[in-house]
């Protein structure tokens, strides 16, 4: 990670909604509109819980067959040291390589609480999750491509290296915003620029609801409040 973020910047990130955050990436024009964030393969699993940010830690993970080393997840903890030595929060991020994923799943209760300890604050996988009512009074978040009942042969394959999740690439250490709407990546060059960005635009679009219930609303009106950029001037993703 070559731009190292605020104490500050995550703790103002976690409090607003993903949505508002890809709204402020579009303001900086360093990534098409349409790549950084996760497709509807991806489902928040508890949309109660607050937004998480963090950053990445990543595995590859098989299910549907038995490891050639006789071997399951929890017989290999290595990568928890690996973990521990990220940057917090983070955010374990899981690519189910089978043909089909989901056959088992890797996060329930009991590795939702490790990693919670461990300074992780929410899981994301192309595969399946379970124990959504334990793992929801946790308080730890839950992406995932389905729901499963068992394990099965779940254990992993590789750790830490690049991953394709919801049609999403991601690196360990990438920076990810996540909440019920889904997951985004946000750039580290613009992360702490991203909160003020997001307080200008919520504010252009309140100005514009707040018209639009007016009894005076016109369409003149409506024109000129949404006319030019909703980005704040002279904005850059230079520092």
């Amino acid at each position: 990670m070559s731009h190292p973020i605020s104490p500050d910047t995550l703790q103002a990130l976690a409090k607003v909604d993903t949505c508002s955050v890809t709204n402020a990436i579009e303001c900086f024009g360093v990534r098409l509109r349409n790549e950084g964030f996760t497709d509807s393969t991806i489902r928040c699993r508890l949309p109660s819980l607050p937004p998480m940010v963090g950053y990445a830690m990543t595995l590859r993970v098989r299910s549907s067959s038995p490891s050639w080393k006789n071997r399951d997840y929890l017989d290999r903890a290595d990568w928890w040291t690996q973990l521990e030595a990220q940057p917090l929060p983070h955010v374990l991020v899981i690519e189910d390589v089978d043909r089909q994923p989901g056959t088992g799943a890797f996060i329930g209760e009991v590795h939702a609480a490790i990693l919670q300890a461990l300074g992780s604050v929410g899981a994301i996988t192309n595969g399946a999750v379970r124990d959504l009512p334990s793992v929801e009074r946790l308080g730890f978040r839950l992406f995932s491509g389905s729901i499963a009942v068992s394990h099965a042969y779940m254990h992993i394959v590789e750790i830490g290296v690049p991953v394709t999740v919801g049609h999403l690439r991601i690196a360990p250490g990438d920076l990810l915003h996540g909440d019920q709407h889904g997951i985004v990546q946000i750039p580290a060059q613009i992360a702490d620029k991203i909160p003020a960005t997001i307080a200008y635009v919520q504010e252009r679009d309140r100005e514009i609801v707040k018209y639009c219930k007016t009894p005076g609303f016109s369409l003149a009106g409506l024109k000129k409040l949404t006319l030019g950029s909703a980005c704040p001037p002279g904005i850059t993703a230079e520092d």
